[in-house]
């Protein structure tokens, strides 16, 4: 049984190397200089910050290319001031890349959202559920008069992904591009797994109008 186990391992890894010989083969069938294109490097409009669920994978659920999309993904979406990875591709993506549009895109039925809903203890995680729990503080007055567990977790999904987009205005970074260019905006998105479409949260913001007067740097 153990041999068989490995077999299958081994197995399922080659087809990842063969899925990547198809890919470039159906690539290549369509566009003999695509990857030459590619190499050459990139310049997408779109910085995606999403969930790293493996349902989720931003080109596919906006139909768009590689090089299209500038991607950082986490558990649940989170966007906080102390994470400095997120940070870094923030910054690399506003002011190299000159994004024009960043979006936060949680999904429902969120693995990381439920288990902050939760008491249970999941290990070194639970810190960094910790900043959805605070998001659940916040809200706590209408999620807990859903009834449904279900309906519970895709409910705080909204707030979280409309806290983040709050937080992302908050940086220095967004704030001070804004001050250059009115061009850049942040929206709030959830996939729909169910169905595939994105729910647009409209809470998208392209200045600091909307934020206390704390928040708003000059």
């Amino acid at each position: 049984m153990a041999n068989q186990g490995k077999a299958d391992q081994q197995r399922s890894y080659e087809d990842l190397l063969q899925g990547n010989r198809d890919w470039v083969d159906q690539e290549l069938e369509k566009d003999p200089e695509f990857f030459n294109k590619l190499a050459e490097g990139q310049n997408p409009d779109i910085l995606w910050i999403g969930c790293s669920d493996s349902r989720v994978p931003a080109n596919q659920v906006t139909n768009t290319r590689p090089g299209q999309v500038f991607v950082h993904r986490n558990i649940a979406n989170v966007c906080v001031h102390s994470d400095m990875n997120m940070l870094s591709v923030l910054d690399y993506a506003v002011n190299v890349l000159k994004v024009k549009h960043i979006i936060v895109a949680g999904h429902e039925n969120c693995g990381g959202v439920a288990a902050a809903l939760s008491n249970k203890q999941y290990g070194l995680i639970d810190n960094w559920l910790r900043h959805i729990k605070d998001v659940y503080r916040l809200h706590s007055h209408e999620i807990d008069l859903i009834s449904d567990q279900t309906e519970r977790v895709n409910r705080l999904i909204e707030f979280n992904v409309i806290e983040q987009v709050f937080n992302l205005c908050k940086t220095t970074i967004v704030q001070n591009a804004w001050k250059e260019r009115p061009d850049l905006q942040i929206h709030g998105w959830v996939v729909q797994l169910k169905s595939g479409y994105v729910k647009d949260l409209k809470v998208s913001c392209s200045g600091t109008e909307n934020l206390g007067k704390i928040f708003a740097l000059d």
